[in-house]
């Protein structure tokens, strides 16, 4: 079995994801798209194991294998957790539904450190292009801020949103380039500072629910080897 076909054959779910599911979609923008696929169980009992992840088959497409996919979303992975929780459903099986039914034992107080670790990368790549071209990308400049906000959101509530909502009209502007980056960098700056004041009233647990995301998927291999 080729990688494409665990794709086209076993995946559970698919969704799209960038600025369509973020609510911040121009004409030009890309349909991204990710996914899950349950590689069948007998395909781990061969030496030559099964891919943890697959590109395609569509261009801007990407797709991770159950197991894989957990893990990420256990350590509160950014991309992980915000794929859970797209709002542009493309395909869903039974078992996809069940993975959606988890999205609460996934979500943690690690969320804290993984986005913030992200947020300050991130940080870092645009002012490095402040520095050597006077301006950063406006683009990705946008999306950090809207990231910055959905980890605020998350720690005050204990629900992850990944539309822009009432933000989207700045963010936009922002991706126009039409505020001062001094601006832009300081409202960065106050929603990690808004982010640290959180977390400590946070309704979120310290870990996820390790155990039942486990039972599920032990009970996925099972099911598949049947």
């Amino acid at each position: 079995m080729d990688d494409l076909s665990l794709v086209r054959d076993h995946s559970v779910y698919r969704c799209v994801m960038g600025s369509r599911a973020f609510g911040l979609a121009t004409e030009a923008s890309d349909t991204d798209r990710r996914g899950v696929y349950l590689a069948p169980t007998p395909l781990f009992w061969r030496f030559d194991k099964p891919p943890t992840h697959v590109e395609g088959p569509r261009e801007e497409q990407f797709s991770w294998e159950l197991e894989r996919f957990c893990e990420l979303a256990l350590r509160a992975n950014p991309n992980i957790l915000e794929c859970l929780h797209s709002p542009l459903v493309e395909h869903l099986t039974p078992l996809g539904e069940e993975l959606l039914s988890l999205r609460g034992a996934f979500l943690s107080r690690r969320a804290h450190v993984s986005f913030g670790r992200y947020a300050a990368s991130q940080h870092g790549k645009l002012l490095a292009d402040v520095r050597l071209h006077g301006a950063p990308r406006w683009k990705h400049a946008m999306h950090l801020l809207r990231l910055l906000q959905s980890c605020l959101d998350l720690l005050r509530t204990g629900r992850l949103t990944i539309d822009a909502g009432p933000h989207r009209e700045r963010l936009l502007a922002v991706r126009r380039g039409e505020l001062a980056w001094d601006e832009v960098d300081a409202w960065m700056t106050r929603l990690q500072e808004e982010t640290e004041r959180a977390l400590s009233g946070t309704p979120l647990p310290a870990d996820p629910d390790t155990a039942r995301v486990e039972d599920f998927l032990v009970r996925a291999r099972r099911a598949s080897a049947a």
